[in-house]
């Protein structure tokens, strides 16, 4: 993906590597066809190393199964009666699909790596102004915050200051009424 967020240079290089693709697998089956293997679609998927969904795809199934018919019509009646393939040619051929399909495997958890990977990113391209936009209104709300803080503190100490006057003026007021208590008590007796 292009820094800013666009998919379609993406889907247009996955398009143009599709095509590339196709037309290898239709080189590799006239290739094939003119030296006149066997053309099966593993045998077109292995040779012109595609996945063998490929060759099953509309647009190319169509192809392999016409150069079959032509393969099957020009087939001469002796390759029909041929012997049938050695057990060390099937183990062969075995490996070979067991190989192909540890590789299709690996490319497979390659491509869903890779695409975890650029959906993170584009993820994180599209909330990449939402989380600006909190940070920005989450700054303001705690610069609010703040503010409204200091002055809070600031009026516990005035009413501090006042609580401790008040509390000095009743204990001196205390002492007065207390004293005058005893001079009139002390007088009327």
């Amino acid at each position: 993906m292009n820094s800013r967020g666009n998919p379609a240079p993406l889907a247009e290089a996955r398009r143009r590597h599709s095509l590339d693709k196709r037309a290898r697998v239709l080189t590799v089956l006239a290739k094939l066809e003119k030296q006149g293997k066997p053309l099966t679609f593993a045998a077109v998927a292995r040779a012109a190393r595609v996945s063998t969904w490929l060759a099953y795809a509309p647009g190319v199934r169509e192809h392999i199964e016409a150069a079959q018919l032509r393969q099957a019509h020009s087939t001469p009646p002796s390759a029909a009666t041929a012997s049938p393939p050695s057990a060390l040619s099937l183990r062969t051929e075995l490996e070979i699909a067991r190989q192909e399909i540890k590789d299709l495997r690996d490319e497979r958890d390659r491509l869903q790596a890779a695409l975890r990977h650029q959906l993170g990113y584009q993820l994180d391209a599209i909330h990449a102004p939402d989380a600006a936009t909190r940070a920005d209104e989450l700054t303001a709300r705690n610069q609010d915050l703040t503010r409204r803080l200091e002055e809070a503190a600031s009026e516990n100490a005035t009413f501090r200051a006042r609580i401790t006057a008040l509390e000095e003026d009743l204990v001196v007021a205390a002492r007065t009424s207390l004293r005058r208590m005893i001079r009139t008590e002390s007088t009327a007796h």
